[in-house]
């Protein structure tokens, strides 16, 4: 038991480790060394980077070992061979752009939906109401199945129920 106790407890951890992979390593422009998840700034020279995620460190080219070999000044990493960091990712910027276009239309469609929900509503209660106010007989059919005429009583609960729902939908 114990030593399943320990494997459980090396399997967490190493999980918990594998996020440390995941990480940028460069020289600020102070000369301390920064970690970070993260890209660094664009303003950082590539020559400062000294690890990106999925990989271990940065080897020098061959053609920066021979320089420093004959003692000639180490150049920097040709713009060609490096891939230049931005910080933003253009086609992830359009993706979002476009979700939230078409979220924005779904929003629309849903509260013109209910706008006509609510004018239909309104309609149909001030009609009802109309109805109601003219004094002619009403009727109803009950749970089973019969027809009822509405009393004073239950024309006055009817008109009440119908002025709550014009002075909701109809604003």
């Amino acid at each position: 038991m114990n030593s399943l106790y320990r494997s459980i407890c090396l399997v967490v951890l190493a999980a918990l480790s594998s996020g440390a992979y995941a990480q940028w390593q460069w020289v600020d422009k102070d000369g301390r060394k920064v970690f970070s998840d993260r890209a660094p700034p664009p303003g950082v020279p590539d020559k400062d980077i000294i690890k990106r995620p999925g990989q271990s460190k940065i080897t020098p080219s061959p053609v920066d070992t021979e320089a420093s070999a004959t003692g000639a000044a180490a150049s920097a990493p040709s713009a060609a061979n490096s891939p230049k960091i931005s910080g933003v990712d253009k086609d992830l910027a359009e993706k979002k752009k476009k979700a939230d276009q078409e979220e924005a239309a779904k929003r629309k469609v849903e509260e013109d939906k209910r706008a006509k929900t609510k004018a239909d509503n309104c309609a149909r209660a001030k009609q009802a109401k109309a109805g109601l106010d003219s004094g002619v007989r009403l009727s109803r059919t009950n749970q089973q199945g019969e027809r009822e005429i509405l009393d004073d009583a239950a024309r006055a609960a009817e008109s009440q129920r119908i002025q709550s729902i014009i002075d909701s939908d109809c604003k």
